[in-house]
């Protein structure tokens, strides 16, 4: 159950972030960070969100390349189509 809820809160944060300009060309999705913090741990522990160096400080995290590819699967797997256009 604990990696379903884990799944679906990549999904969620995947499909409601937004894309920042490029930072050292380097381009950078943020969502805000509105879930249990220990589910935002494992999913920064797998490699999928970045919190940051001051992650207690932090309203938002940043989806990493890993975490982008593995919500697209989600998309799909829950979805069936990929809806975001990311």
């Amino acid at each position: 159950m604990i990696e379903k809820i884990e799944e679906l809160i990549l999904l969620l944060l995947y499909l409601t972030a937004w894309e920042e300009e490029p930072f050292k060309g380097i381009r950078a999705f943020r969502s805000w960070k509105g879930y249990p913090f220990e589910a935002l741990d494992a999913l920064e522990e797998k490699g999928y969100i970045s919190q940051g160096k001051y992650k207690s400080r932090s309203k938002s995290v940043i989806l990493t390349e890993k975490g982008i590819k593995q919500a697209k699967q989600l998309e799909n797997k829950y979805l069936g189509e990929d809806i975001t256009g990311h």
